[in-house]
C-alpha cells in the first residue's frame, strides 16, 4: 500500500489531524489489519471503481465515514482500491457532520447516509482530479467553506484540550469545575459531540497516551509505560488493551498486523 500525506492549512488544523491518500496496487497483498480506537472520525473518499475495504465482514463499495470511539476494527483495503483519508481530532467531526456523535459511535457508514448529494459531487470530483495532491486540495476547500457555519463549542474545546495536555489523567469532575457548568451539562456536550461520556473519553485518552508511549520507546518494558502512561496498577493497564484492542499490552507490542 502507498501512503501519502498532505499538509493541512492553517484554518483546518483546529478540526483535521490528518490528510493522506492511500493507493493499493492491484499485485499489492493486503492483509487484515486491526484499527485501534482513538475516538476520532475518519473519511475515506473513494477515487477509484474499485470496493475501498472490508470492514467487520461488510464490504463497502464506495466512500465511507468511521466512528472509532471506544472500539477496535478489522479492515482489509481491496486491492486496486484508492482512498483519500481524512481524520478529524477527537470532537472535531461534529462540526462538519451535525449528527451527534452518540448516535454514531462505533460503527461504520456509507459516506452518502450522512453528506448526501455532497458524497456523490466530491467522489466525482475526486476520480476527475488529475493527481492526489488536487484531491487533498479539493477536500480541504470544501471544509474550509463549511467554516463559515462552523460555531466552536468552547467549553468543549477546553475540556478536550486539557485532557490532551494531562493524558486523559484530568479527572472528569475538574473538566466540569474549570468550564463552569454542570457535570451533567458537560456529559450532554460530550456525548453530542464527542460520543463518549466525558469519563470514557478520558479512559480511552489514557489508552491512547500509553500507546504512545509504546510505539515511541520500544526499549521500555511493560511495567514502565504503565506507569509513565498513568495507570495505578498492571490489572487496569492490561484491562484496558483487552478492552480496546482485544490483546494483551505484550500482544500489541509484537503483533504488525495491529496499528495505531
Amino acid at each position: 500500500m502507498r501512503i501519502q500525506t498532505y499538509a493541512i492549512i492553517p484554518a483546518l488544523q483546529p478540526y483535521i489531524k490528518l490528510i493522506c491518500t492511500m493507493d493499493c496496487d492491484d499485485d499489492t497483498e493486503v492483509n487484515h489489519i486491526r484499527v485501534l480506537p482513538d475516538a476520532c472520525a475518519e473519511l475515506f473518499l473513494n477515487y477509484t471503481h474499485t470496493p475501498v475495504a472490508r470492514i467487520g465482514g461488510d464490504l463497502y463499495q464506495r466512500s465511507i465515514v468511521t466512528f472509532r470511539m471506544n472500539q477496535p476494527i478489522d479492515v482489509q483495503m481491496r486491492k486496486g482500491a484508492g482512498v483519500l483519508a481524512l481524520c478529524f481530532h477527537p470532537g472535531m467531526a461534529y462540526k462538519f457532520i451535525q449528527i451527534p456523535m452518540h448516535e454514531l459511535s462505533n460503527t461504520t457508514a456509507a459516506l452518502a447516509d450522512v453528506w448526501h448529494n455532497t458524497a456523490t459531487e466530491l467522489e466525482e470530483k475526486m476520480e476527475m482530479a488529475g493527481c492526489n495532491e488536487q484531491r487533498a486540495g479539493i477536500m480541504q476547500q470544501y471544509l474550509l467553506e463549511q467554516l463559515a457555519d462552523v460555531k466552536d463549542d468552547l467549553h468543549i474545546t477546553q475540556c478536550l484540550s486539557a485532557a490532551q495536555l494531562s493524558g486523559g489523567l484530568v479527572p472528569a469532575g475538574k473538566l466540569a469545575m474549570d468550564t463552569g457548568i454542570s457535570q451533567r451539562q458537560l456529559s450532554r456536550k460530550f456525548q453530542e459531540h464527542v460520543g463518549l461520556s466525558p469519563k470514557e473519553y478520558l479512559r480511552v485518552s489514557r489508552f491512547i497516551s500509553s500507546l504512545h508511549h509504546l510505539k515511541r520507546y520500544p526499549g521500555l518494558s511493560l511495567t514502565e509505560v504503565a506507569c509513565k502512561s498513568g495507570y495505578y496498577d498492571q490489572a487496569h493497564f492490561i484491562r484496558d488493551y483487552k478492552d480496546y484492542t482485544g490483546y494483551t499490552p505484550g500482544q500489541v507490542a509484537l503483533n504488525p498486523d495491529i496499528l495505531y
